[in-house]
């Protein structure tokens, strides 16, 4: 079994059930969702098979990096291109975190694209059919698998292009009044991006072409080894950056995500914000970092102050948020902020609160907009001021609601405070400054968090509310698995902070930054004192 192509098999499985769904008789609505269900479920299950065989102490391929499960086959011979997958434990919880919240959110959206009984006050008719929509989330959690395990360059840049496709049509075709929009906004930042991106890998193309003799590599150890001078390192890193920082979305390159998250369907913002927005933080880790290691180092002075700008931008607007969606739309932009800044602190610390800061970020995230759709469903509304009083009339959606917003604002015991609290404390290892002011935003999510929910849960109960309806069964066994391991995370994160640990403690040996030296030095007691 050691030779068994675990990542194909799991990353095809979804593209398989979509092509199922696809071929399915008209009118077949519920068959579609029912197989759409299982195909991303088995893909869950296989994945956790293969974060149980993951020895996070193993070499993988013995190059440095601790790749595991690697497939390697040749595609485009001419240009060095390669079928290549492997993963690392900062791959690892991606991957998982994909698997697992693509049937969440196809339970959760059950019938987020049936045709609307009742046409409330922001809803609209879907474009296109039921099974269409499962589809597409298939699709996009074959493309998002491959993303987080692709270790060819080539390759990763084709499937982080694809991913556009199927969320374009996602928010374009079943979202809100302004959805055509906002589908376009994200389409024209997110290319834009990737044109950047482009062109950077073309760079490493020619570099590789130069330097071994005509036989071209894509391979990321390939390249690693390749002798980049300076100022070139400085030109690509930017194309692979930009690129990243608007997935990401970092300040103020983030327009696009307020308008799409506020458009599309909860389940989309799920896989938009939760997964795909992933991949810029992942990238950084991935690729500039190791890469263009003097240019990262070079440029880390600009990107810590965008980062704190993103922190204190994203939490002040959450602030003076009118609509549940917009709100959690930019808390991400704040908490996106915290990632990059322990990424590019440049501690073993940042890293490992980075990347468990991603797959925590993504949980918290997932709830938020899930129950919050619950509530926008209900009402016809995503307007803050159209609710109130709801824990009188819906007290398990309001329980729901509160644990979600003390997820999103770090409470300790729950797992965003454990990777927060890593990655603001390796940032202040060696930028104390900038630690400081960002930490200002643990404060600011406690406004915006507490705010929203007493807004809409507490208070008289408006005569528009006062029938809504308590989570259904579905509903809860939606959102359990994100409550259950918020709560896992929170009191024993070690499992999945043994997993990041080797691979951050790769890229740092690679990038060539040691974690800085305490700055109160322990003393000798005195001879009085023994």
């Amino acid at each position: 079994m050691n030779n068994f192509p675990w990542l194909t098999v799991i990353g095809v499985l979804p593209a398989v059930g979509a092509i199922v769904v696809a071929l399915l008789p008209k009118g077949r609505d519920l068959l579609a969702k029912q197989t759409a269900l299982a195909f991303s479920t088995v893909a869950l299950i296989l994945a956790i098979v293969l974060a149980v065989r993951f020895d996070p102490n193993a070499a993988g391929s013995g190059d440095g990096h601790h790749f595991q499960f690697v497939e390697q086959h040749q595609w485009i011979p001419a240009f060095g291109v390669h079928y290549a997958l492997g993963l690392d434990g900062i791959g690892l919880v991606l991957f998982v975190l994909t698997a697992l919240l693509t049937p969440v959110v196809m339970l959760a959206s059950w019938n987020d694209a049936d045709p609307p009984a009742v046409e409330g006050e922001e809803t609209v008719a879907p474009r296109r059919s039921v099974k269409t929509f499962f589809a597409l989330m298939l699709v996009l959690e074959t493309l998002a698998l491959g993303v987080f395990s692709a270790t060819d360059v080539f390759l990763f840049y084709l499937l982080f292009e694809a991913t556009l496709i199927p969320v374009y049509f996602l928010i374009g075709s079943y979202g809100g009044p302004r959805r055509s929009y906002a589908a376009v906004k994200f389409l024209i930042y997110s290319l834009l991006g990737g044109l950047l991106m482009l062109a950077s890998v073309i760079g490493l193309y020619a570099l590789s072409v130069a330097q071994t003799n005509g036989q071209p590599s894509f391979l990321l150890n390939a390249l690693t080894q390749l002798n980049i001078d300076p100022a070139t390192q400085k030109w690509l890193f930017a194309g692979f950056f930009v690129a990243f920082a608007i997935k990401a979305p970092m300040w103020p390159v983030h327009t696009w995500l307020p308008d799409a998250a506020r458009e599309a369907t909860p389940g989309t913002s799920v896989l938009l914000v939760s997964i795909l927005d992933k991949i810029g933080t992942f990238g950084m880790i991935r690729f500039c970092l190791q890469l263009f290691p003097d240019a990262s180092k070079w440029a880390t002075p600009v990107v810590i102050t965008l980062a704190v700008i993103s922190v204190i931008y994203g939490a002040v607007l959450a602030i003076g948020q009118r609509d549940i969606k917009r709100l959690i739309a930019y808390s991400s932009v704040s908490h996106f902020g915290v990632i990059v800044l322990g990424i590019f602190a440049m501690t073993s610390t940042g890293q490992t609160g980075a990347t468990l800061y991603m797959l925590n970020h993504g949980l918290s995230t997932a709830a938020l907009f899930l129950v919050g759709g619950y509530l926008i469903s209900r009402r016809g509304s995503s307007r803050i001021s159209d609710f109130g009083g709801v824990d009188k009339v819906a007290p398990v959606l309001s329980g729901t609601f509160l644990f979600a917003c003390l997820s999103g604002l770090a409470l300790p015991g729950l797992a965003p405070f454990v990777s927060e609290f890593l990655s603001l404390s390796g940032t202040f290892s060696r930028y104390e400054l900038p630690a400081i002011i960002a930490t200002c935003g643990i404060i600011l999510a406690a406004l915006y968090m507490l705010i929203v929910y007493q807004r809409t849960m507490t208070g008289p109960t408006p005569s528009s509310v006062a029938k809504m309806r308590d989570l259904r069964p579905r509903e809860i066994f939606a959102v359990a698995p994100l409550v259950i391991l918020i709560l896992v995370l929170g009191l024993f994160p070690k499992p999945a902070i043994a997993l990041i640990s080797p691979a951050v403690e790769s890229t740092m040996s690679r990038v060539g930054v040691t974690d800085p030296a305490p700055k109160v030095p322990v003393t000798a007691p005195s001879e009085g004192t023994k």
